[in-house]
């Protein structure tokens, strides 16, 4: 290893001699041009050509009998979230109206993959998503809005007996899910060999919007989960004290992920660990919620539960998050 000099040119340039045996070596001459690349560790490549692109991967799945259609769905989001450029599915004629509703319907629920050839015994599906048009902040940012407002509706729907906004509140899970889906698959590309390396701080970075992603995607299951009780108070049994509560209750957990997700994006120590404090005094309203429908009995007791028990996990998954708002904030040194 050899040091070498930077100089100053134009005032804003910054130049360095390469070494006559390497630029011989490579067959170069003045005038040509080199390609530099930056490495995961800080260190800069210089390349005589540009490096060869990493090559898109690609999964087979070869079904040979009955197939269930989550458990072929399932395979599918999993080749999708390891970062699989091309999917192909290879099956018995019989089975090809089976195989391409399901296939079609993989490509509705995730982002970026179409169905870009089709046999009678096959199916090829490609991933067509940027993740550079998408990142995983995008996806974080775009998730905590949606699951917000999906909690706001579901109670909304059961105030108002509203049975369309309680069907959408439902289908919204499903974009939570897709966003979740594509930060998952982010993370796996960049830990794929061959994959251009992260530095340190771009994999710690990766690793917590993963985690944080999931925490969103549950919040997002428990507020679909208040909205499915709506049948069971269609008939406006819930009487307004308690919606006042549950509300207020919804509220407070609104409020601590709202501390913590911008605590995440600001590095603010304080104000996640505020969020985090302010767990114990959701918890009172909990309790207050589980006592006054301790006294139902039925399916209403049954569903009444079910929602106590989403307001409560949603406040401990938000304080998740600012636990890793803290993580991260004492990572970057803040």
């Amino acid at each position: 290893m050899e040091g070498r000099k930077l100089q100053l040119t134009g005032g804003s340039t910054y130049v360095v001699s390469l070494p006559k045996r390497w630029v011989l070596d490579a067959g170069l001459k003045a005038g040509d041009t080199v390609f530099l690349e930056t490495e995961g560790d800080g260190a800069v490549s210089v390349r005589p050509r540009p490096a060869d692109k990493v090559p898109m991967r690609r999964r087979l799945f070869e079904e040979k009998g009955e197939e269930r259609r989550d458990h072929l769905l399932r395979k599918l989001i999993g080749a999708y979230i390891g970062g699989f450029s091309f999917i192909e599915i290879r099956f018995p004629s019989e089975m090809a109206p089976f195989v391409r509703k399901v296939a079609r319907e993989f490509s509705h629920m995730v982002i970026g993959p179409e169905v870009i050839e089709e046999s009678r015994n096959a199916v090829v599906i490609q991933d067509l998503s940027d993740t550079a048009e998408l990142s995983a902040e995008k996806c974080l940012r775009r998730m905590h809005l949606i699951v917000r407002a999906m909690h706001e509706d579901a109670l909304e729907a059961l105030r108002t007996h509203d049975e369309a906004l309680a069907r959408d509140v439902a289908q919204r899970d499903q974009d939570v899910d897709r966003l979740y889906w594509m930060v998952a698959k982010q993370y796996n590309i960049a830990h794929t060999a061959g994959a251009p390396t992260p530095n340190a701080a771009s994999k710690i970075e990766l690793h917590n919007s993963r985690l944080i992603a999931k925490l969103l995607e549950r919040i997002g299951d428990h507020a679909e989960r208040i909205a499915r009780t709506y049948p069971t108070f269609a008939e406006g049994r819930l009487e307004p004290k308690l919606i006042k509560e549950m509300d207020a209750a919804r509220e407070s957990a609104m409020a601590i992920l709202d501390k913590a997700f911008t605590a995440l994006l600001t590095a603010d120590i304080d104000a996640a660990n505020e969020a985090v404090d302010d767990l114990a005094r959701h918890q009172k309203l909990i309790d207050g919620l589980s006592h006054h429908v301790a006294t139902r009995k039925g399916e209403e007791l049954l569903a009444l539960a079910a929602i106590v028990d989403s307001l409560g996990r949603t406040a401990n998954y938000a304080t998740d998050i600012a636990e890793i708002a803290i993580d991260h904030a004492v990572y970057l040194g803040t």
